[in-house]
């Protein structure tokens, strides 16, 4: 690294965790062991030294620091070695946010654990049936917990880092806290509540629907649309023929409006519909034999 701009300190967190200045003048949190030890306002950093750099909005930079200035820094290693296998291992993309809510998490997890004290995650049947992939991830994130720290937390635990994955995949802000497998339980039991029947788990279209789900309210939680007005034919085209699906997606839309307090655009409701239409086995029937 030598020959290039010089980092300088802005603030020393603690003696491994330093507030510097990126290249661009951009505040930026940096982590290494020892980095911040003897050091003052203004030095030079020692950039051997550096393990990590974060590049965040303002507040978020703010939350780091808070969090990082009171864990051990063995523990703000083990998130980013955790971090770093979820991206590679199961190839996902993840928000920086990430590094604010699964240090900060670790970190209460492994004090209660050391307290004896044990939380039930209530949605882990959810977590584990309807977000497989991301309950592998928290199962090895609890593998290197036990190899990095020698603690074993528990399948629950593994729960709620899947939690904190999903919402870095939605990339939603660290302040607002989305119970995305509450949600979509409470969306799968308003489609078999519409048809009257169990859902098949095992099916593909079930998979989908799931696939689609997780999508589908990645966008509503980020008021993100497609611009409804640009696809209102094929609104009223699914709703002449799929009326059953088409109501059982207003009753969904309604459901995150009234419960949630999130929008629904009708290009969205309309393929919606069409993955409900799919989902409840009506697909190769009839349509317009509805009950």
């Amino acid at each position: 690294m030598s020959g290039g701009r010089k980092v300088k300190i802005l603030k020393v967190i603690n003696n491994n965790v330093v507030s510097a200045c990126d290249d661009k003048g951009k505040e930026i949190v940096v982590m290494g062991k020892g980095l911040g030890f003897g050091k003052k306002n203004g030095d030079i950093l020692d950039e051997s030294k550096i393990e990590k750099k974060f590049s965040m909005p303002d507040e978020s930079v703010s939350r780091l620091e808070e969090i990082l200035k009171d864990i051990p820094y063995e523990y703000a290693q083990v998130a980013n070695r955790i971090i770093a296998m979820v991206k590679e291992k199961f190839d996902m993309k993840l928000s920086k946010i990430i590094y604010i809510t699964l240090t900060d998490h670790l970190n209460f997890a492994i004090t209660r654990f050391k307290k004896g004290i044990e939380v039930e995650n209530a949605l882990l049947w959810e977590i584990k049936r309807f977000y497989q992939k991301e309950f592998e991830a928290g199962k090895e994130a609890l593998e290197i917990i036990k190899k990095e720290l020698g603690i074993e937390l528990s399948e629950d635990e593994a729960g709620f880092f899947a939690i904190h994955i999903l919402n870095a995949q939605i990339d939603a802000d660290m302040m607002q806290t989305i119970n995305i497998p509450g949600i979509t339980k409470d969306i799968v039991n308003i489609v078999g509540y519409t048809f009257g029947r169990e859902l098949d788990r095992e099916s593909l279209y079930y998979e989908r629907f799931i696939t689609h789900l997780k999508h589908f309210l990645a966008r509503v939680v980020k008021n993100e649309t497609y611009g409804e007005d640009a696809n209102d034919r094929l609104a009223i085209i699914v709703k002449d023929e799929f009326p059953k699906s088409y109501r059982c997606a207003l009753r969904i839309r309604d459901y995150l409006k009234v419960s949630k307090k999130y929008n629904v655009s009708l290009e969205e409701i309309s393929y919606l519909t069409i993955h409900i239409q799919r989902l409840s086995g009506e697909g190769q029937k009839n349509i317009h034999k509805e009950s």
